[in-house]
């Protein structure tokens, strides 16, 4: 099946009378998920010894960092052995566990991470010739922690050449669209989406906006002081009153907001999607995991942290059917996001390795002798 990537036509369109065109037109936009499967490959640096490396959280709001170096190194149709047969480079590192086993707490001295990534650079540079072939270009770096890109700016060719997969994707800080990648930011709690995937439908859902978090970062505080307690269509709390589910308030609204705190990243994001609750992004900096290949707009409501005021405004003039359209499309997306033990075609570690290989197209690697 060929995955509906890009402005792809909702359930309802034209193309349900038009099969064979629609087909034709899902072919096209899906060449370049198709050429990946087919020529890309991935060289895993084996230096280096876990929990620095090799390793990473698999519970937790870091999850993806540590899921995606398991994944990629238990094998699969892209890694290669050969570095000679790669189109790019992991440095398999772990900014997550660098925080755990290095990091001074309340130290606020993030020196003896970049001294770990600046060594370990070294290392791989001096025994193959990838690195200095490309000044780190054919290379990435994956990291769902904060001080990601902070991490990144140990050595300035991995800040600036180099391909940086970050769930702190905020344009303010230095990221690049064109270049780094979005890591969508999942927290598994319990290791598994099993239970937290799948809601009912458009009728059952009677809340209008559903929102519950932390109050840090400047625009929730901004979220709670307009809307917290002032309107019982509009569910705002700082914390849930106890007994109250947060995935079931998710699976009875027709819209989940999803804030930026201090950092941009947020995995309300990707929980709206899986209790199919249409998100909408509250930030002005974020750009939006596999944004160039799926068109938030279609399935996604994307307000700036000024128009809080409006809101419940914003969400009214939404009509019934353009919502509906909306949630049947946050279903098709779904699959792209859904984080699996083990990689199925088209779920999240494949989109990670197509961004990837999208941003390594641009890259021309001169043939040393």
């Amino acid at each position: 099946m060929v995955p509906q990537l890009l402005q792809w036509k909702s359930p309802t369109s034209p193309c349900r009378r038009r099969r064979r065109w629609c087909r034709c037109l899902l072919r096209r936009r899906s060449r370049s998920y198709l050429e990946m499967e087919k020529l890309f490959k991935v060289h895993v640096y084996e230096e280096g010894e876990p929990p620095l490396f090799h390793d990473g959280p698999c519970r937790s709001i870091y999850s993806m960092e540590g899921r995606f170096i398991y994944s990629m190194e238990m094998g699969n149709r892209f890694r290669t052995r050969d570095p000679e047969r790669a189109l790019v480079h992991f440095l398999p590192f772990s900014v997550v566990n660098m925080v755990k086993f290095i990091y001074q707490p309340k130290s606020y001295d993030l020196s003896p991470l970049e001294r770990t990534i600046v060594d370990y650079i070294n290392v791989i540079s001096s025994r193959y010739r990838y690195w200095n072939r490309s000044l780190g270009a054919d290379h990435f770096m994956l990291s769902c922690h904060d001080w990601g890109p902070h991490a990144s700016r140990a050595l300035s060719s991995l800040y600036s050449n180099s391909i940086r997969v970050l769930c702190n994707a905020n344009t303010s800080e230095g990221f690049r669209p064109s270049k780094d990648v979005s890591l969508p930011e999942i927290n598994l709690k319990t290791g598994t989406t099993a239970r937290i995937i799948g809601g009912p439908s458009v009728s059952r859902r009677t809340t209008l906006a559903f929102f519950a978090g932390g109050l840090h970062g400047p625009i929730r505080p901004l979220l709670l002081h307009h809307w917290k307690d002032k309107d019982p269509s509009m569910q705002i709390h700082e914390y849930l009153p106890r007994g109250i589910s947060y995935y079931d308030m998710m699976r009875n609204s027709r819209f989940c907001l999803c804030p930026s705190g201090y950092e941009v990243a947020s995995p309300r994001v990707v929980e709206a999607i899986y209790l199919e609750c249409v998100p909408v992004i509250i930030s002005d900096h974020y750009v939006l995991p596999f944004s160039d290949v799926l068109n938030w707009k279609s399935f996604s409501v994307q307000v700036s942290p000024d128009d809080i005021p409006q809101l419940k405004e914003i969400l009214e003039r939404i009509s019934t059917r353009q919502y509906i359209k909306m949630w049947r499309r946050v279903k098709v997306v779904q699959r792209h996001f859904v984080l699996n033990s083990s990689p199925v075609r088209y779920d999240v570690f494949h989109m990670i390795l197509h961004s990837i290989w999208l941003r390594r197209l641009n890259i021309r690697i001169q043939a040393l002798g």
